[in-house]
């Protein structure tokens, strides 16, 4: 067998799985597959991630907002960290306050599928040490929302949003102290252009 059919069959089981499970991970049916490809990754770090709503619907207000701009950029409307805390989603104080803090968001644009956009995005050394939690600081992020909007009259026509987050526990301090908290404020994901 083929690694291509091989590699669709894989792929069509993720999503069979994912659909009869809830939506709570991704606006459409390809934004909750890229969630399950981060999910299931094999390299994926965490033990456990979750489906959030809320972070679904704030990655969706955020592909809007990137559409609206025909921009792909994490300081739209402030830091991806104070869009969560301005939705009530409560990170950790140690999370950065600053204009470009970001621990919890990765963009993308111009990417047609699932499949597409998360391989560029494990190729991208920032966006894989977040969403495959590569930094001992993400491997408590354990909640995840995506959302996609396709606008062909678009500079990007494809719009990606994901947030993986630490999600609420009676305890949100961490137990060790880290000196080095990444912060992906400049990284962004753009497929080339033809």
């Amino acid at each position: 067998m083929s690694i291509l059919i091989l590699r669709s069959i894989i792929i069509y089981l993720l999503l069979i799985t994912y659909v009869n499970a809830n939506d709570h991970c991704g606006n459409n049916e390809q934004a909750r597959l890229l969630a399950q490809l981060i999910i299931k990754d094999g390299k994926q770090n965490r033990s456990t991630i979750r489906c959030n709503k809320l972070l679904t619907e704030v990655a969706l207000s955020k592909a809007k907002k990137m559409l609206e701009f025909g921009l792909i950029a994490h300081t739209l409307d402030g830091s991806p960290n104070d869009r969560l805390r301005a939705a009530n989603y409560q990170l950790p104080k140690y999370y950065g306050n600053d204009f470009n803090s970001n621990q919890v968001e990765a963009i993308a644009g111009g990417y047609k599928d699932a499949e597409e956009v998360w391989s560029a995005f494990k190729r991208s050394e920032a966006h894989r040490t977040h969403l495959l939690a590569e930094h001992e600081f993400y491997l408590e992020q354990d909640e995840i929302g995506v959302a996609l909007i396709k606008e062909w009259n678009s500079p990007h026509v494809e719009y990606w949003v994901i947030y993986l987050a630490k999600g609420l526990q009676q305890d949100q301090s961490k137990t060790k102290h880290l000196d080095d908290i990444p912060n992906k404020s400049l990284f962004i994901m753009q497929a080339p252009k033809e």
